[in-house]
């Protein structure tokens, strides 16, 4: 797994080995966070991969820069896409070379990828406007050379990933804890999401499951707009959320990643997983905001 000392990297690391996976966390400093967990040195940007690895069965790509670490400059954007689009290439590039292929290459993308849209999204869509967009289109071409020499590659566009221990929901939580949360904007914009515990289970089916080949959307069945979001958790909480963020402040303080991340959204469906029979263990989001708090 590379990127594996991240949230969905170490949380998928240890449910691995739960089913009996044998895992390695690729970091550049070559030492996994997660107990148990082999931890292998690699450094993209030098093209350099420990070559104690050994043969590896299953490539699990998540590594690149966080989006929400900082305003997105010109600077920034450039990293952005570099993490994404010439790690890629390089770790594409570096399995081609081994004397054994791997079963199978699974590569996060996100549900940006289609832009901004309002009705049903499925794979088959053509890729949106905006830099998110892009970056996704050419973060997911970049392992093209796997797909051409026959190795099974799965791509998951994933939604907003719904953990308390990170990302979105725990930057949210002290907000609508407090009182202080509401809808974004205009609220009106789709926020597609899925449950950790189901993504987990989605890494899991595509590494044996040779059904999965191709794109997929990693996100819920139930698809909600960011005031129906904002009005479900603070009703889990018992709080109100009733204060919303305009989007001119918005603007202001983060700039155009505001625009791109927060202020519009994909209705995004997961088409392909109901049709090879992926059951989601948590398809609703009032129960799902409800397990990660511990709130029955």
């Amino acid at each position: 797994i590379t990127g594996g000392n991240g949230l969905i990297g170490s949380a998928l690391a240890v449910f691995l080995s739960v089913q009996g996976h044998r895992v390695s966390i690729l970091s550049r400093s070559g030492r996994s966070k997660v107990f148990g967990v082999r931890g292998v040195q690699w450094d993209p940007s030098k093209e350099y991969i420990d070559p104690n690895l050994g043969a590896v069965d299953a490539w699990i790509h998540l590594a690149g820069e966080n989006l929400s670490d900082g305003r997105w400059t010109k600077n920034r954007m450039q990293a952005i896409r570099a993490s994404r689009t010439e790690v890629t290439r390089f770790l594409s590039e570096y399995i081609l070379s081994q004397e054994k292929a791997p079963e199978v290459f699974i590569s996060a993308s996100g549900t940006g990828f289609y832009g901004s849209t309002k009705t049903d999204t499925s794979e088959s869509a053509s890729r949106g406007k905006g830099f998110l967009a892009e970056v996704c289109e050419s973060w997911e071409n970049a392992s093209d050379g796997l797909r051409t020499a026959g190795i099974r590659r799965v791509i998951l566009r994933t939604g907003v990933v719904l953990d308390r221990n990170g990302g979105a929901l725990e930057k949210l939580l002290p907000v609508f804890a407090a009182g202080l949360g509401g809808r974004v904007g205009k609220g009106d914009q789709f926020w597609g999401w899925i449950a950790m515990d189901d993504l987990l289970r989605i890494y899991d089916t595509a590494i044996c499951d040779q059904a999965m080949d191709g794109v997929f959307n990693a996100v819920a069945p139930e698809v909600v707009t960011n005031a129906e979001f904002s009005k479900t958790l603070g009703d889990v909480l018992k709080r109100p959320a009733l204060l919303p963020v305009p989007a001119i402040v918005l603007k202001a303080m983060i700039g155009r990643m505001a625009e791109e991340a927060l202020l519009t959204g994909q209705k995004a469906i997961p088409e392909r997983l109901e049709e090879i029979g992926f059951k989601f263990d948590f398809p609703e989001l009032d129960l799902t905001l409800r397990h990660c708090l511990g709130k029955y």
